[in-house]
């Protein structure tokens, strides 16, 4: 029940806004914020059942709405308004980042080290030098003796 109502809000939002760029004509009101905010997390996010995100992938207008905002509203290089790759083509994994493998290694290296110098610092873990050698026995002391005059 609940999918098949929000498939169905789905379907109304997009006939409301039909052809055109923002809910309300050319420039954007507080309720395209709000459908966007809505919007945007579902069509990107990676979801355990994408039934509701095939539906909206499906309704091309609504794609498109997300794409046009996202890269009017959040240019991805500075100053550089080149749009996101659009979510609602086909094969949307195909363009994942190259790098991806790499930088989750990254961070999970990144906060590893955190955590161990947070252990350390903090005085969770600490080492000891002294007690037993590696073999299991006290170290032998050296002791200078004085020398006599």
């Amino acid at each position: 029940q609940l999918y098949r109502d929000a498939r169905e809000c789905l379907t109304l939002l997009s006939q409301r806004l039909g052809s055109q760029k923002f809910f309300f004509g050319d420039s954007p009101a507080s309720l395209d914020a709000f459908v966007f905010s809505r919007l945007a997390p579902l069509l990107k996010a990676k979801l355990p059942n994408g039934k509701l995100q095939q539906h909206l992938k499906s309704l091309q207008n609504l794609c498109n709405y997300c794409t046009s905002i996202l890269s009017l509203y959040f240019p991805w290089d500075g100053g550089e308004m080149r749009p996101p790759a659009s979510p609602c083509a086909d094969g949307g994994e195909a363009e994942e980042d190259p790098h991806k493998r790499r930088n989750q290694l990254l961070s999970v290296l990144v906060g590893l080290v955190a955590m161990l110098g947070y252990a350390f610092l903090s005085g969770i873990v600490s080492i000891q030098r002294g007690g037993t050698g590696p073999t299991g026995r006290q170290p032998i002391a050296l002791v200078e003796e004085e020398e006599e005059e």
